[in-house]
């Protein structure tokens, strides 16, 4: 199910397919999966348990490899790149935001925040992170570190850190699921808002409609393959669409 659309593309795929196992045991997790990500927006994945978000995620991503069809971030074909190139292409162009913050202990927030690009050996655009860190509600905290921050903290200090170095787009997996619904209203609304004015492109797997009210569009799995979308969700529009599935 791929929507025409006159924007750029952050990425796209065709007809992704991806199972685990073998003969009787064998699971599809994705079915031959089409879909377009237009840059400057905020798009959710829903479906029940087992419907393949999350693996839809990791192939867009780069994070896994899918069985057949094409995946592409920006315009590169990443279904065909090496594993070294791969490895450059999610470096530079894709952030990450999982449940868990993933932060090193050892390590201040503003450290935190640069550690993927100093690995890279990229230095921070001064501006841009000042922006970033401004944006995210962290100024008075970029000493601290994580053990130090509360949990709606550590994960705008994810946040950031993916933000840091500009990607084309970042992919959040269940980014609210270890956040008090506070917390996690504030981390939302702040991907809004990255979206908006920071010109981010945001794909977030969740289970939580609240979450999903977020975005700009929700897409729909079941059994592995892409049964719906939704444009300017509710939280009510999203719940109703979930318990038809069967969720």
């Amino acid at each position: 199910m791929t929507t025409p659309t006159a924007q750029a593309l952050a990425a796209r795929t065709e007809r992704l397919s991806k199972s685990y196992g073998d003969g009787p045991t064998r699971v599809t997790a994705l079915d031959q999966v089409s879909l377009e990500i237009g840059s400057r927006s905020f798009t959710a994945i829903m479906g029940p348990s087992g419907s393949g978000k999350s693996t839809l995620m990791h192939c867009m991503a780069g994070l896994d490899r899918a069985d057949d069809g094409q995946a592409w971030i920006g315009d590169a074909e990443i279904t065909l790149l090496a594993e070294r190139r791969l490895t450059q292409l999610r470096r530079d162009h894709v952030g990450f935001v999982f449940q868990a913050y993933n932060l090193l202990p050892a390590l201040t927030a503003a450290d935190n925040i640069t550690l993927p690009l100093d690995i890279a050996g990229r230095s921070a655009d001064p501006a841009w992170l000042s922006t970033v860190v401004e944006t995210v509600g962290l100024a008075a905290r970029l000493r601290h570190r994580p053990a130090e921050l509360s949990g709606g903290q550590q994960q705008r200090v994810a946040i950031a850190r993916a933000l840091a170095g500009r990607p084309e787009i970042i992919f959040a997996d269940e980014p609210t699921g270890n956040l008090d619904s506070r917390s996690g209203a504030g981390l939302l609304t702040f991907m809004r808002h990255s979206v908006e004015e920071l010109g981010q492109t945001i794909v977030m797997v969740t289970h939580d409609p609240v979450a999903a009210a977020y975005a700009d569009t929700v897409l729909f799995l079941a059994d592995g393959r892409l049964v719906d979308r939704m444009a300017d969700p509710t939280a009510e529009r999203v719940l109703d669409r979930m318990k038809a599935l069967g969720d």
